[in-house]
Order: structure tokens, then sequence, then C-alpha cells
């Protein structure tokens, strides 16, 4: 899995026949240069969901529900069917603990589909900060307990960030729903990657948990700096570029201009 948040970078997640696509709320960093996710709304969730749908193609769409948009049942079930019919999603993903369990149970009983995301929630950090999950025995119990009730709500999978591959071995060992990880060791079912990140388009060092596949942003600049370099020079447009006016049409304009000359 990997996230998107526009029609291009869903055509070629397609391409590359990733099967599962999800526009995260993430986008609020890596795409409106935000420091955390918390600004992003449920109505530029629905804009970025709707552009990744039309460009999808085979692959499966999850969105996330963002910050305080589930802060009560009835909320959260409004705003999941919004993501739904007016976004398009396939699936929605859902930050939190066991308070979100009568929610989760209220989507799954309705038909709509719904991942867990538990470990490291970025909607919680400014309670539990930004920190590896489950180093040590209690907070490894809570997470079990917490993957094992959202099986039980029937959530179809479990979505495990910054926890230790151990810990997320025994979790996704312990449920018979899929796990996919992000910064949670290779033992998950899946894995899913920032956009951004993978491919080198964010400046400055990287998350430990990402990989940068290729370095994209260099390569942009250069191709940005080549631009406009020929446009001052003048080497751009060239003819390849332009569009030449028929025989005719000079005809036709030559003869205009000669009358105006005329009349002057």
């Amino acid at each position: 899995m990997i996230t998107v948040y526009d029609y291009p970078s869903a055509v070629m997640a397609n391409n590359a026949d990733i099967p599962m696509l999800l526009v995260g709320d993430s986008l609020g960093m890596v795409v409106q240069g935000n420091e955390t996710t918390i600004p992003v709304t449920m109505e530029e969730m629905i804009y970025h969901t709707k552009m990744v749908v039309r460009g999808c193609g085979r692959a499966f769409v999850i969105a996330d529900m963002p910050f305080f948009s589930y802060a009560t049942l009835e909320e959260g079930i409004k705003n999941a069917v919004r993501l739904i019919q007016e976004g398009g999603a396939q699936a929605l993903k859902i930050e939190g603990s066991l308070e979100i369990l009568p929610l989760v149970n209220a989507l799954t009983v309705r038909g709509i589909p719904v991942m867990a995301h538990i470990g490291l929630r970025p909607q919680s950090q400014l309670q539990m900060g930004l920190r590896i999950q489950g180093r040590d025995i209690e907070s490894t119990q809570r997470l079990l307990e917490e993957a094992m009730a959202f099986e039980e709500a029937g959530a179809f999978g479990l979505l495990l960030e910054c926890i230790p591959t151990e810990v997320a071995k025994i979790i996704t060992q312990s449920v018979d729903i899929m796990t996919i990880g992000i910064g949670a060791g290779k033992y998950c079912s899946g894995q899913v990657q920032v956009w951004h990140d993978l491919l080198g388009f964010c400046s400055g060092k990287i998350p430990r948990h990402a990989r940068r596949f290729a370095d994209l942003a260099p390569i942009v600049t250069k191709a940005l700096t080549d631009y406009a370099g020929e446009v001052k020079s003048g080497f751009f447009p060239t003819a390849a570029q332009s569009v030449a006016a028929s025989p005719e049409l000079m005809s036709a304009l030559k003869q205009e201009m000669l009358a105006q000359d005329e009349n002057a």
C-alpha cells in the first residue's frame, strides 16, 4: 500500500499494480506544508479522495478519517458516509484505541469497511507524542488487546505504526485480519509508505521507517531550472512547440497591414 493524494499519482500507482491506495491525512504535511496532520479537514479529505478514485483503476482506495471528524458516534457515522458517498472511498482508516470500538462496529455492520490504526497515532500526538509504542509489557498487552478488539468489532485490517518488529509479529499472528506496517518490521501482512518519502520529494531527513526508492526532487528541480533558463535565453519555445500560420493567413495578414499603412 502507498499513500496518494491526486489523480496522476493514483494512475502511476495503479500502473505499478499496487493493490491498495491510502488517501492519508499525511497530505496535511507533505502536500499542504503543515507540521502535523491535525489541520486537515473533512472537506479536504473528500476533495483529495475524489481525485484518487478517478485514477485508481483496479486498486482498492482507503481514505483517512481526519482529526476530530469522529469525536462522537453520530459525527463519525455522518462523516464516514460522506467519505464513501461524496469522496468515493471503498474503505476508511480510523486512528484510535478502544474508545472508537462502537464507531468501528457501527460502520462495519452497516457495510462500511474499516481499517483500524494503532500504535503511534499522529492525530493524538498532542497527548501521546510521536514515540514508538509497545516498548514494554504493559503497552504491548494494550496493543494486542486493541488489535483483537478491533477484529471482533469487524475491522478488515490493522495499520500498525512505529512498534517493535517482534510486537507487530505477535499481533499479526494473533489475528485473522491483515496487518499493514509502517515502521513495524517485516512480519506484517503488508507495508505502507508515504508517496513523497518513497520518491524523494521531501527535503531534509526522511523518517527512520521510510526508504527512498528514488530521489526525484533534484531531477524535477533541474528540469524547472532548464525550462526557466531556456525561456530567458529565447531558446524556448522552438518551432516544434509553435504553430505556423498558413500561407493563406499570411497573405491575408500582409494585405491587411498594407491597407492599414495606406490609410495611415
